[in-house]
Formats: C-alpha cells, sequence, structure tokens
C-alpha cells in the first residue's frame, strides 16, 4: 500500500460498521466504548493496517457540545395543540444550557427522517441522542447504540438491543390511584379511552386499567384512542353507544379527557353528576376545563431534565449511569371526578 493509500478513519468506521467518532474513541483507548464495538472496531484496524496519526489521536478530546432530541412524530403532530412536547423540550433544553450544551431537535416521522437522523449521528454532528414518544419497536435507538453514540429514551423501549438508559413515569400506578377513586366515590360502570398500542406509555395504561378493575371486581369498556383531542370525541361516542348506563371514564391522555367532556356535554351528560372523567396528563389547561379535570400528574419537564442528566453523565464517560429512572405520578382531584 502506497502512502496515498494509507488508510483513514473514515475506512475503518466504515469496515467496523460505526462512526468516525467511535474509532477515534477506540483507537486512542477510551473506556467508554462497548467491548463488542472495541472488538470491531480493532479487527477492522488490523485488517486495513490503519495506525493512529497525532491528529486521530487529538480528535477524543474534541466534543460537538451538541445534543441531539428525536421526536418520532411528523411537524404537524409536535406542533399542535399535544403539550407534552414543549414540556419534554423545556425539561431538557433548561438543564442542556445549564451545562453549555446545544440542543438539536430533530423530527422522524417518516422513514427518510430515520435515514437522515442516523446519517446526522454516525457523521458525529453530536456527541449523543435522546429520544422521545417512541413507537413500537423503532430500531434508531439500538442502532445508534451499536455504532458507539450514546443514546437515553424517553419512555421504556420497547426492543432496544443494546438495552440503552431510558426515563420514564410510573403508568400503572397512576392508572390505579385513578380507578381507586373512581371506585371509592360509588363508580360501577367505569370505561376508558386507551392510548395507542404502539406505545409503552399506552400499553401500560390500558394493561393498568385492566389490573385494577379485576381487582375491583368491575367489567371493562374499552375505546381506542391515539392521545388526541379528536380520538378522545370519537372514543367518547364509541363507548355511549355501547354502555349508555357507563358513570365513569378514564382517558389516558388529557386532550383525550377534553374530547371526552365535549361529547358528555353535547350528549347532555352532566360532569360529574352522571359521568366521572379523569385524564392522565395535568397539562395547565385541564385547570380551565370545564369542569376543571381531575388528572394523574406525570412530571414531563422533569422526565426531560433526567433524561438530559443521563445524557450529560453518559459522554462524560461515567460507568454508574442507572439503566431505568421511573419517577412517580400524583392523582389531582378536580371537579371532574
Amino acid at each position: 500500500m502506497t502512502t496515498r493509500e494509507r488508510p483513514t478513519l473514515e475506512a475503518v468506521a466504515r469496515r467496523a460498521g460505526v462512526s468516525r467518532a467511535t474509532v477515534s474513541r477506540v483507537v486512542n483507548g477510551s473506556t467508554t466504548v462497548a467491548a463488542t464495538i472495541r472488538e470491531a472496531v480493532n479487527r477492522a484496524v488490523d485488517e486495513l493496517g490503519y495506525v493512529p496519526n497525532q491528529a486521530a489521536r487529538s480528535l477524543v478530546t474534541q466534543r460537538t457540545d451538541s445534543i441531539a432530541l428525536i421526536l418520532p412524530e411528523t411537524a404537524n403532530r409536535v406542533f399542535s395543540d399535544d403539550l407534552f412536547f414543549p414540556a419534554i423540550i423545556r425539561g431538557v433544553g433548561m438543564e442542556l444550557e445549564a451545562a453549555d450544551k446545544q440542543l438539536v431537535l430533530m423530527m422522524t416521522g417518516s422513514e427518510a427522517g430515520h435515514h437522515r437522523v442516523e446519517r446526522y449521528a454516525v457523521a458525529g454532528h453530536v456527541d449523543g441522542v435522546m429520544f422521545a414518544s417512541i413507537h413500537g419497536a423503532d430500531p434508531l435507538p439500538g442502532l445508534l447504540a451499536r455504532r458507539g453514540i450514546p443514546v437515553v429514551c424517553s419512555g421504556r423501549p420497547m426492543t432496544a438491543e443494546p438495552p440503552v438508559p431510558y426515563v420514564d413515569v410510573d403508568h400503572a400506578g397512576g392508572v390505579a390511584a385513578a380507578v381507586r377513586h373512581l371506585v371509592a366515590g360509588g363508580r360501577r360502570r367505569i370505561a376508558t379511552i386507551a392510548g395507542p398500542q404502539d406505545m409503552v406509555a399506552g400499553i401500560e395504561r390500558l394493561s393498568g386499567y385492566h389490573h385494577s378493575l379485576a381487582e375491583a371486581g368491575l367489567p371493562v369498556l374499552v375505546a381506542p384512542g391515539d392521545f388526541t383531542r379528536e380520538s378522545g370525541v370519537a372514543a367518547m361516542r364509541d363507548l355511549l353507544d355501547r354502555d349508555p348506563d357507563l358513570d365513569a371514564v378514564f382517558a389516558a391522555s388529557d386532550l383525550m379527557a377534553h374530547g371526552a367532556l365535549q361529547t358528555l356535554r353535547d350528549a347532555g351528560r352532566r360532569v360529574p353528576d352522571d359521568v366521572a372523567v379523569i385524564g392522565f396528563d395535568d397539562f395547565e389547561i385541564s385547570r380551565y376545563s370545564d369542569p376543571p379535570l381531575t388528572t394523574v400528574r406525570q412530571p414531563i419537564a422533569e422526565a426531560g431534565r433526567v433524561m438530559a442528566r443521563q445524557m450529560l453523565r453518559l459522554i462524560t464517560g461515567d460507568p454508574d449511569v442507572p439503566p431505568a429512572v421511573v419517577l412517580p405520578t400524583e392523582l389531582v382531584v378536580r371537579a371532574s371526578a
């Protein structure tokens, strides 16, 4: 091989299937890279005959001081009336600003968006990647982690190989508190408007509803929703058609609960006299609904802050980053139940 054909960091990265920054960390002796990734890089180094130069050695100390927050949603959904996204962005942004880091916000509501984020992260433009609102078995968190890129998720990933750290809330505990409150108030026909079943939040809140109703010895009645106000309107109509005598509804999001309130009002049902309603989120608008909404408070902004702290520890090589942090929820009682 001539001098002009001397292998580069990029060539080693392609051979090992990792990012250029990961190769730099490995060849400079970083201990923060997983053993399997180090083995792949060292194998590629041996196969290509790569020899680190002084410039390459210096790269390990270089940082972009930028961290990406990935929202696997379309722009229309992110900038709708769903207040989850502003809250999580606010929490992440406050923590990164305090650490003098730059937040890079990216949306991946399409396959092309996934590929764009993958290319951007693997090219070394950010020091780490955080995910919020993951749907289904999204392969991107695991793919980036396998490339040696620090990854943290808001919400437990349904699948990620290798496993990545995450921050979540106590969904089941929140639902149990809501159902106990309804049962204590004499409600016996308690329906639910479920969240999307391709998200852990939707799955765990529905599972918590089933478990709580079984403990109370009460029948279940479920209508599907997608965390939006419109789906709450439609689901509440469906529930009233199927059981006109229902006396309570637990909605898996505040927006769906607001939609349910609208449908109940249009149907001439009094809340809470005829039908009690409980949501999940405690968005600020819930204080001003008619009537004010009883809901399960989840600390969304705090979850964003904790996720950012996890990321900051990862990129500094902290070996003791906990694999999971689960934050408590709290029932906030107002006039709707």
